[in-house]
């Protein structure tokens, strides 16, 4: 996920400037501690945090320029400071001088690639992004994860794992947890584990609930609904991602026609692998002509919200209970 971070973590050879940025909060919380407890070694004498928009650029030139107090080195970590949309001049000069005693981390949830200071950390020190992981990678770290309490999966159990949970890794992990407390002293983790203790999110909800309209399953979909509702999940929200799915089956048809593969379909929808062969099941229940029947009336449902001549909730319930099939 950072082969180069993890090296330097490993060696104890350090940079004197890092920037972790990234949407993938659970990545860069991590190796934001590891970095620094590396380090720092734990030594808060030599350790400075700050947060926020507000942070003085003179104090964190003043504090660079201090040596560190018995300790090869003084770490000053900064978060969320805007830093990287907004450069400040003096700060951009200052690092090139910085004293080799002194490692600062930024770390980021957005930064422009544009700014001096990124441009300037780049060039002197080691940037990595966090992103969002891609589900290969979440299954070799769930399973990893899972290792560690003495459990096994199978790479289909995983699948459903993952389809269930998202790809959110703070979330990921919370139900990894959950599912290491139900399976007990079972070695192996099964399907029927995962669907008895995971939370579905929203997504995968929506999955289901576009699975049960087009099996006709009307009772179903509307306590998805329902269930979607009682979360305080917005209506156009939900009618978005309803959307979004027979956008993605409208996809299939065309890539399928086209003889693309899965890979390329995956690659194409923005979904994991394993998705594609559920997505396809879906897609070939259709033609391609009700398929685009569907997205047109979700596009029309969603301008009538717009217009004021429907409530989004009576506009999500008129996209379920519509006419699926002829």
């Amino acid at each position: 996920m950072s082969n180069v971070l993890d090296e330097d973590i490993k060696k104890k050879s350090f940079h004197t400037l890092y920037l972790l940025y990234g949407e993938e909060d659970f990545l860069r919380q991590s190796y934001k501690k590891q970095l620094c407890q590396a380090m720092t070694g734990g030594d808060d004498m030599n350790f400075n945090t700050f947060h926020g928009k507000d942070i003085s650029v003179n104090e964190i030139i003043s504090l660079a320029d201090t040596l560190p107090f018995f300790a090869e080195r003084r770490v000053l970590l900064i978060e969320d400071s805007g830093f990287f949309k907004k450069s400040p001049e003096d700060l951009v000069k200052y690092l090139p001088d910085m004293p080799d005693t002194t490692s600062i981390v930024f770390s980021e949830t957005e930064v422009d690639k544009r700014s001096a200071l990124y441009k300037k950390v780049k060039d002197l020190g080691l940037i990595s992004e966090m992103a969002k992981q891609e589900n290969g990678d979440l299954a070799v770290w769930a399973a990893k994860y899972l290792a560690h309490s003495g459990k096994k999966v199978t790479r289909q159990t995983m699948d459903e794992f993952l389809m269930r949970t998202g790809n959110d890794m703070s979330n990921i992990r919370s139900e990894l947890e959950k599912l290491i407390s139900y399976v007990g002293e079972k070695d192996v983790v099964e399907s029927e584990d995962v669907a008895a203790v995971t939370t579905m999110q929203v997504e995968s909800r929506i999955f289901d609930l576009v699975d049960a309209l087009v099996s006709g399953k009307m009772s179903q979909a509307m306590k998805l609904y329902e269930d979607l509702t009682a979360l305080k999940e917005p209506p156009m929200r939900i009618l978005f991602l309803i959307t979004r799915q027979f956008n993605q089956l409208l996809l299939v048809k065309d890539m399928q026609a086209g003889r693309a593969d899965r890979a390329a379909i995956a690659k194409a929808a923005k979904v994991p692998p394993f998705a594609v062969r559920k997505l396809e099941a879906q897609a070939g229940t259709f033609s391609r002509k009700q398929v685009l029947s569907c997205v047109q009336t979700a596009v029309e449902l969603e301008e009538a919200v717009k217009t004021g001549k429907l409530s989004d909730r009576m506009a999500v319930e008129l996209m379920i209970t519509r006419k699926y099939k002829n």
